[in-house]
């Protein structure tokens, strides 16, 4: 969704990744949880943590910091794990993105939301869906759907797979000894 289709006031979640505010339609976010165990899965991006039990789904969780290319994030008493729902190969799958902090629920009216900078050819956009001005401050909305390569999330969501059968075979095997 561009800048031009929003013509209604749209609500946003902002969270903060460092000095930086980020925003997200709330309609893309599912729930926000505070900061769990988090099972590393080897052989994944560097920006992936690993993988979080989300009432019997294996959710993977994305460390927003590194996928933007800043230091990882902190572990402090705010930092939280947003549940989003993107689209997969047309289908929704779920997604933990870990940020400093989530701020607040905010209403943008469509004068607010002002059109994604050009950064120029090489540095990529395309997931930045404008900039909402909020008192004073800048918030950069995200298209959730568009941080993330089709390889990316196809890598996540074969090692929430793989995970997932290793859990499996654990209960079997713990079941098999009683």
């Amino acid at each position: 969704m561009s800048t031009a289709e929003i013509t209604e006031t749209t609500q946003f979640l902002t969270f903060q990744l460092k000095e930086e505010v980020f925003a997200l339609e709330i309609v893309k976010v599912r729930e926000v949880l505070e900061l769990t165990s988090i099972t590393k899965v080897p052989r994944t991006p560097t920006f992936m943590r690993g993988v979080i039990n989300l009432r019997g789904n294996v959710v993977p969780v994305i460390d927003m910091n590194l996928k933007f290319g800043m230091m990882g994030t902190n572990q402090t008493v705010n930092t939280c794990i947003i549940i989003v729902e993107i689209l997969l190969d047309g289908e929704e799958t779920l997604l933990g993105a870990l940020v400093d902090s989530v701020q607040e629920v905010m209403d943008l009216d469509p004068n607010q939301i002002e059109p994604a900078p050009r950064i120029g050819a090489k540095l990529k956009s395309e997931f930045i869906r404008g900039m909402g001005k909020h008192d004073n401050q800048f918030l950069i909305i995200l298209d959730i759907d568009k941080i993330f390569s089709s390889e990316e999330l196809n890598m996540m969501q074969e090692a929430g797979g793989k995970m997932t059968s290793a859990e499996d075979a654990v209960e079997q095997n713990e079941s098999a000894t009683v």
